[in-house]
C-alpha cells in the first residue's frame, strides 16, 4: 500500500501531510476565522508547524451559511493579499448536502472544487442525508470526485461501520479531521477514527480548523510527534495535490 509518510521526516512537523484540505481559514463568512488578523495568525501558527499549503473550505449550508463564490472569492482575495511568501492558498467548499444542494447539483450549478474537481460534501450530525446517495451518484455523473468530509464524527454510522465501506464502493472518498484519532470531539469518534485508520479507509486529512481551540489541540498533537505516525497505513492523497 502507498504511504506518504518518511521516517527521515521530522515526527513534530505537518509537512507530511503537504496540503491542508479542509479549513476554514477565509475571514468573517462562517463560523471559522472571524476577520484578517484572525486568519493571519492562524495560518502563520501551522507554517511553523511545516504546513504551508492550504484550501480554505467555507461552508455552504443554505440556512446558515448561504456562501457562493461571490462571498468566498473576495474574502479568499483580501486573505491573499496579507499572506506573507511562500504561503499558497486557494479556496473550495464544503457542501451542506440538503435540499438546496441537491436542487442545485440538478440545475448543473458550478461548484468550488479541489484539485482534480474534487468535492468536499458533509451532513448533519443528527441523522444521515436522505440525499447521500443519489448526490455521489450525480456528482460523479457530472465529473466530479465526492469526499465525504469527517465521516468518522457522524454518530449514526458508529453503530453500523459497514456504511462506511458501501460509501466508498459508490465512488465516495473519505476525509478525517487529523485531531478525530486524539479524543479530542469525544471518546466513540475516537473510536471510530482508529477503526478506519486501522483499515486503511481514510483518503484525505485536514485540519478542520475553525478556532484557537482547534489550534492549540492541533500544536499539542503534532509537537507530541504523534500525528506523524497515525496515519500511515493509509493511501493519503493530499501529497498527490501537487500545486494548487
Amino acid at each position: 500500500m502507498f504511504t506518504f509518510l518518511n521516517k527521515a521526516r521530522n515526527l513534530t512537523s505537518l509537512d507530511w501531510l503537504g496540503m491542508d484540505v479542509h479549513s476554514h481559514l477565509l475571514p468573517g463568512i462562517d463560523d471559522g476565522s472571524p476577520d484578517l488578523g484572525t486568519s493571519l495568525s492562524y495560518i502563520g501558527r501551522l507554517e511553523i508547524l511545516g504546513l504551508t499549503r492550504f484550501y480554505a473550505t467555507p461552508h455552504v449550508h443554505s440556512e446558515f451559511y448561504p456562501n457562493t463564490a461571490t462571498t468566498i472569492h473576495p474574502a479568499l482575495d483580501r486573505l491573499k493579499q496579507a499572506l506573507s511568501p511562500g504561503v499558497e492558498l486557494k479556496a473550495a467548499a464544503e457542501y451542506m448536502i440538503d435540499d438546496a444542494f441537491a436542487t442545485s447539483l440538478a440545475k448543473g450549478d458550478p461548484l468550488l472544487t479541489l484539485p482534480d474537481n474534487h468535492v468536499l460534501i458533509e451532513m448533519s450530525y443528527a441523522a444521515e442525508s436522505l440525499h447521500i446517495e443519489p448526490v455521489i451518484f450525480d456528482l460523479q455523473m457530472r465529473g466530479y470526485r465526492p469526499v465525504l468530509a469527517h465521516p468518522e464524527r457522524y454518530v449514526f454510522y458508529h453503530s453500523r461501520p459497514e456504511r462506511y465501506k458501501q460509501l466508498k464502493d459508490l465512488g465516495c472518498l473519505l476525509q478525517m479531521n487529523l485531531l478525530s484519532p486524539t479524543g479530542y470531539y469525544n471518546p466513540q469518534v475516537k473510536k471510530i477514527a482508529h477503526h478506519l485508520l486501522k483499515r486503511g479507509m481514510i483518503d484525505f486529512v485536514g485540519t478542520d480548523l475553525h478556532h484557537q481551540k482547534h489550534l492549540a489541540a492541533i500544536e499539542k498533537f503534532v509537537l507530541s510527534g504523534d500525528a506523524h505516525g497515525l496515519f500511515k497505513k493509509n493511501p493519503i492523497k493530499n501529497q498527490k495535490f501537487n500545486s494548487i
